[in-house]
């Protein structure tokens, strides 16, 4: 389903939504209404004047790893596989509330031990997507950024950008910080209601 200048898409009825945006990301909240932010379904946003979308470019996606989000790591995993490209998964980290207590530079062993658990929760929880996805080739990356710099980080070598969301809480920091950045389409993929 795609929305256009004459008619209001009923997002009740869409399996997807595809919807222009300014590249800047500014006018987005005024140029879209309500009930397509607040939409049960994919909405994808593709900035005005971004270049003929490359196919053959990765898709990224934001993955929490500590509460990941199934419908979006499908929606990501799906995407890959249609376009036959490599998924870039990023898990952004950042260093516990304690590390700020060390009154000088966090110790070495610290940081590495808090670094190899980060680590080994993406693998743990892509262990199911990759079983159903056997033929996508997946690139898990761990950073310690926000979220919102670790995929802007990738974003000029995607052809999609996937990320989540929660029911009702709309697009969220991470979709406002990448918007005015990039120029490939970004997928906002809310997590259904499992009550």
């Amino acid at each position: 389903m795609r929305t256009g200048p004459g008619s209001p898409p009923d997002p009740s009825r869409a399996e997807v939504i595809v919807c222009g945006v300014r590249a800047d990301g500014r006018p987005l909240d005024s140029r879209l209404p309500a009930a397509v932010r607040a939409a049960d379904c994919p909405l994808v946003l593709v900035p005005d004047g971004a270049a003929s979308p490359h196919l053959r470019g990765t898709v990224l996606v934001g993955a929490d790893a500590r509460s990941p989000c199934g419908d979006t790591l499908d929606f990501a995993f799906d995407s890959a596989r249609m376009r036959g490209a490599l998924l870039h998964v990023v898990h952004a980290w950042s260093l516990p509330s304690c590390a700020a207590e060390w009154p000088f530079a966090i110790p070495e062993r610290e940081r590495a031990t808090w670094e190899d658990h980060e680590v080994q929760l993406p693998a743990d929880v892509l262990r199911p997507w990759r079983r159903k996805y056997p033929h996508v080739p997946v690139y898990e990356d761990v950073v310690l950024l926000a979220p919102a710099r670790a995929l802007m980080h990738h974003a000029q070598s995607a052809s999609l950008i996937v990320v989540g969301t929660s029911p009702g809480t709309g697009w969220g920091e991470v979709v406002r910080a990448l918007l005015p950045e990039t120029v490939c389409p970004v997928a906002v993929v809310p997590a259904r209601s499992t009550s």
